[in-house]
């Protein structure tokens, strides 16, 4: 088999029996071929590198000064490689078994406080070129801080799912794993207003003779759903109205910041890794360091002694 081939049948199992994201698929790939290119340029392929070529790859990307957490990926991705390799016959050992990675850099996740929220919240309300766009802009913020989705989980819900004014949605998350997230009241609203919004425009599009959209926030373009690139500009927009520095908002900031605060709201560890679709409870547990931080922060600042020391300093 040539290395495509391998690369090809390794996705096709990914997606079909472990219901691999398509961004997940993506990044294999792109990990993979730059494996597999290096391989060759050394005369060498998938299938008769030996682990101390796969090691020579990595000193390789550490040379080009790529980030500990990119090779630490492309670790990953080679070693799920060859343990399909070996699973499937393609083997008869697996070279990467024993390689250890450069691990991750352990980072907190940035957040938002909660005024910073509330104007990001209040300035999707007014931002739009139209009252459309800005009934489907102000329940997109409200719907991603009530419920702490991924944004791809939240440009591709069905409408279907926020019919009959619920108060759960049922979200579909890595993997094909679906979970119930809770609806807040002012979620609940904006998502009524938008709804009524979305159906009569669609109502106009059917009687133009055109099929009418599946998704809650539905776009003509080839998704048929408002994309994830696009919110990634509208988010950056609303912070600038706001107030707020761009470089802080991202749509993950407003999951990181729904997990924090609930947290700091007295939410326990599993209610929140339920909501979040994590599938270990580790994951969620940095948000706790995050709090502890954050309250560091403000003893730092607000406490008396502590602000005579640093003016000492």
């Amino acid at each position: 088999m040539t290395s495509d081939t391998w690369i090809s049948a390794f996705l096709e199992v990914q997606a079909a029996e472990l219901g691999a994201a398509e961004n997940t698929l993506l990044a294999y790939g792109r990990d993979l071929q730059d494996f597999t290119t290096w391989l060759a340029g050394r005369g060498l392929s998938p299938d008769r590198a030996a682990r101390p070529d796969i090691e020579a790859y990595l000193v390789h990307c550490d040379a080009l000064g790529l980030a500990q957490s990119t090779r630490a990926r492309r670790l990953s991705a080679i070693k799920q490689l060859y343990r399909f390799a070996f699973e499937e016959g393609l083997r008869e050992d697996n070279p990467a078994i024993e390689i250890r990675g450069p691990g991750r850099a352990k980072r907190l996740p940035k957040t938002l406080s909660h005024d910073e929220v509330d104007r990001l919240l209040a300035a999707a309300e007014r931002h739009g070129r139209n009252p459309a766009e800005r009934l489907r802009n102000h329940c997109l913020m409200q719907l991603l801080y009530a419920t702490g989705m991924r944004v791809s989980e939240l440009v591709s819900l069905p409408v279907m799912a926020a019919r009959g004014d619920p108060r759960m949605l049922l979200v579909l998350g890595k993997g094909g794993k679906e979970r119930l997230v809770p609806l807040s009241p002012p979620a609940r609203a904006a998502l009524a207003d938008w709804l009524g919004e979305r159906d009569r425009t669609e109502e106009a599009v059917r009687k133009k003779g055109r099929p009418s959209s599946r998704f809650l926030f539905p776009s003509t373009g080839k998704s048929g759903h408002l994309t994830r690139h696009r919110f990634y500009l509208l988010i950056k927009d609303l912070a600038v109205e706001a107030g707020i520095s761009p470089a802080k908002v991202t749509p993950h900031t407003l999951r990181h910041a729904f997990a924090t605060h609930l947290l700091a709201g007295g939410a326990d560890l599993r209610s929140i890794q339920i909501m979040l679709g994590h599938a270990d409870v580790a994951t969620t547990e940095i948000y706790t360091h995050v709090l502890d931080e954050r309250l560091r922060e403000l003893v730092l600042e607000h406490h008396p002694l502590a602000k005579g020391k640093a003016d000492k300093g």
